[in-house]
C-alpha cells in the first residue's frame, strides 16, 4: 500500500445567502432544526407515522383525496420520470406540450422509456397554444396528455381547465408538472381532474431538495395495475414503492428502499408549515409580493417577459435591458448583497433573469431589499432607471 497523508479540509460554512433565483428558495429555520433530530429506522413506529402524516398533509397541498400520494425520493425530475415511467408503455403515444425548457425534458424522458411522444411547438413565454394541442391530441392516438403547470423556465402559468377538455375528448389522461407552483397557486388536482403530477420540495413549499411529492387517481393506479410490461426503472417502480408507502392497516409494509429519514423530516415540517398559514392565505401573499415586484421592476423601466394573466408568482421572467451584462448584474447582486436570482434558459440565455419569490423567500423585505440591490447593480453598468423601484413597491404595498 501507498502511504498518503490524509487531506486537511476546513469545515463547509455556507453563506446565508438570500435565494431568489429558479430555486433553491429560502428554507425556515424550523426546517433546518427539523433536520438535526436523531434518525430512527426506515420502519421504525415513529417514522412510519411521520410518513402517514406526509402523506395527509401532501394531499391538502395537492387539493386532493387520492390515495396514492407521496413523496418520490429523489428531486423533481425522479418525480417527472416516476410518472412518465409509470404510466407509459413502450411504443404508446403521449402528447407534450412544449412551450419552456421542462416540457423539452419531458419530451426526453417519454422518449427514453420507450414511448413515442408527439411534440406541440409552443412559444416560449406564452401559454400552451391550445389549438395546436387539440389538433395534436385528434390526430394520435395517446392516451397521455403532459403539461407543465408552472414552466420555470419562462415564468408561465398554464391555465389547466382547458388541457382537461381536450384529454376528454376521449377520456384521456392529465399529465402536469406543478414543480414551481405548489404550495403558492392552487393545483386543485381533484378539482381539475388532473390523473397524475409531481413536484419538488425546494420551491414554493421552502424545503431543501431531495424529494419529489407525486399524486396518482384511482384511475390512473388502475391503469399502472394494468400493465403488461414492468416499468423501465425499478427504483421508480411505483407498485413497489407503494408497499413501503402504503398506510393499508391490513397489508404490512414492504421494504423498497431506504428513504432519506431526514429528508422527510424537513417535509413534513415544511408542509406543516403550509396547513398553518393556509392555502389561501399562502396564495394571496405570494400573488401580492409578485404585483409590488413587477410594480417596482416596471417603474425602473424593465419590462416582463410574459403577458399579464399568465404570469407565475413564484418565478418572474425579467428582460435584460440592452448593453446590460447579464452575468456581470448578477455577480454583484451575490459579492455585494449575497442575493441570488438566475439567468434564463434555452433562448432567453443571456436575454433574461429569473427572479424567484417562492414560499418562505416570498416577503415584501426580499422585494424591496431586491430592487435597491438591482437598482445599484444596474447603475455599475451604466443603465439608468427611470424611476424609484423601491418607491413604487412602496406605494403598491401601501394600497394593497
Amino acid at each position: 500500500m501507498t502511504n498518503v497523508d490524509a487531506p486537511v479540509i476546513a469545515a463547509c460554512m455556507p453563506p446565508r445567502r438570500v435565494l431568489l433565483g429558479p430555486g433553491p428558495s429560502p428554507v425556515d429555520d424550523r426546517v433546518l432544526r427539523s433536520m438535526s433530530a436523531p434518525l430512527v429506522g426506515h420502519l421504525d413506529p415513529l417514522f412510519i407515522r411521520t410518513m402517514d402524516e406526509v402523506q395527509t398533509l401532501l394531499r391538502y397541498a395537492f387539493e386532493t383525496n387520492n390515495r396514492l400520494t407521496m413523496p418520490i425520493s429523489g428531486t423533481g425530475s425522479a418525480g417527472m420520470e416516476a410518472t412518465v415511467a409509470n404510466l407509459l408503455e413502450p411504443d404508446e403515444e403521449i402528447v407534450i406540450c412544449i412551450n419552456g425548457y421542462f416540457g423539452e425534458r419531458m419530451f426526453e424522458m417519454a422518449s427514453r422509456v420507450g414511448a413515442k411522444p408527439i411534440r406541440v411547438e409552443c412559444e416560449w413565454g406564452k401559454p400552451v397554444d391550445l389549438e395546436k394541442t387539440r389538433a395534436a391530441w385528434r390526430n394520435s392516438r395517446a392516451s397521455v396528455l403532459f403539461a407543465v403547470h408552472a414552466e420555470t423556465s419562462t415564468g408561465v402559468l398554464q391555465p389547466l381547465e382547458p388541457l382537461r377538455e381536450i384529454a376528454d375528448e376521449r377520456d384521456g389522461f392529465l399529465l402536469i408538472d406543478a414543480v414551481t407552483s405548489l404550495g403558492a397557486h392552487s393545483v386543485g388536482i381533484d378539482r381539475n381532474r388532473i390523473d397524475a403530477c409531481y413536484s419538488g420540495t425546494q420551491k414554493a413549499l421552502s424545503c431543501p431538495p431531495g424529494l419529489s411529492p407525486v399524486t396518482f387517481s384511482p384511475r390512473a393506479v388502475d391503469r399502472i395495475h394494468a400493465r403488461k410490461t414492468k416499468p423501465v426503472s425499478w427504483y421508480l417502480d411505483l407498485g413497489l414503492i407503494t408497499s413501503y408507502w402504503s398506510n393499508d392497516s391490513s397489508t404490512p409494509r414492504a421494504y423498497h428502499h431506504t428513504a432519506p429519514i431526514t429528508m422527510n423530516y424537513a417535509l413534513h415540517e415544511a408542509l406543516r408549515i403550509v396547513a398553518e398559514e393556509g392555502l389561501e392565505a399562502r396564495a394571496r401573499r405570494h400573488e401580492r409580493n409578485h404585483h409590488a415586484l413587477v410594480a417596482g421592476l416596471e417603474a425602473m423601466g424593465l419590462s416582463m417577459i410574459v403577458p399579464e394573466g399568465y404570469r407565475l408568482w413564484t418565478l418572474n421572467t425579467v428582460r435584460i435591458p440592452d448593453g446590460v451584462d447579464d452575468m456581470k448584474v448578477r455577480a454583484r447582486l451575490l459579492n455585494e448583497f449575497d442575493i441570488e436570482i438566475g439567468g434564463g434558459l434555452g433562448i432567453f440565455k443571456g436575454k433574461a433573469w429569473r427572479i424567484g419569490l417562492m414560499g418562505t423567500g416570498s416577503t415584501a423585505n426580499n422585494v424591496l431589499l431586491l430592487l435597491a440591490a438591482l437598482e445599484k447593480a444596474l447603475k455599475a453598468e451604466g443603465y439608468q432607471p427611470k424611476d424609484s423601484g423601491v418607491s413604487a413597491a412602496a406605494a403598491y404595498y401601501s394600497a394593497n
